[in-house]
């Protein structure tokens, strides 16, 4: 009988956090700040899980992407990039805005990724937030890193 006790310990011990995870997950919301206002993305929040070429520290920094053409341009690339990637959707296009989101396979968390393109200064900002948690394993950097360097290749 003490076998049975103990896989039920160990099962709920295994359990409990996991299916935490995925309510938490599935309860999520679609934050209210987002979009642009006064030309600028929202600031990154005080925990790691998000990115920003607007922030100014070292744990939200990341450089923008130089770009060169008109901004119908960039976005288009943006575009490409972001449809070649698994378990995505575009929630808003508006002239030089985008809005995406990015769903994780496992526990289907939610990260927004806004794109911001400065036609005049050659530039796309953009920022990538976790909607839930405060750390993300480096995830919104990793991905922007890759879509960084995407763009470039198109």
């Amino acid at each position: 009988m003490n076998w049975k006790i103990a896989l039920l310990v160990v099962g709920g011990v295994v359990l409990l956090p996991v299916a935490g995870l995925a309510l938490l997950s599935a309860f999520s919301r679609r934050p209210s700040n987002l979009g642009v206002v006064e030309g600028r993305l929202a600031p990154c929040p005080e925990s790691p899980n998000c990115v920003s070429t607007q922030a100014q520290d070292a744990v939200h920094r990341m450089e923008p992407i130089s770009c060169s053409g008109s901004a119908a341009d960039a976005l288009a690339r943006i575009k490409a990039v972001i449809v070649s990637r698994p378990r995505t959707k575009i929630v808003t296009e508006k002239g030089n805005y985008l809005h995406v989101e990015f769903t994780s396979a496992l526990f289907r968390f939610v990260d927004d990724v806004e794109f911001l393109i400065d036609e005049p200064n050659g530039r796309v900002h953009f920022r990538s937030a976790s909607r839930v948690g405060y750390g993300d394993l480096g995830a919104n950097r990793k991905r922007m890193e890759a879509i960084v360097a995407e763009f470039g290749q198109r």
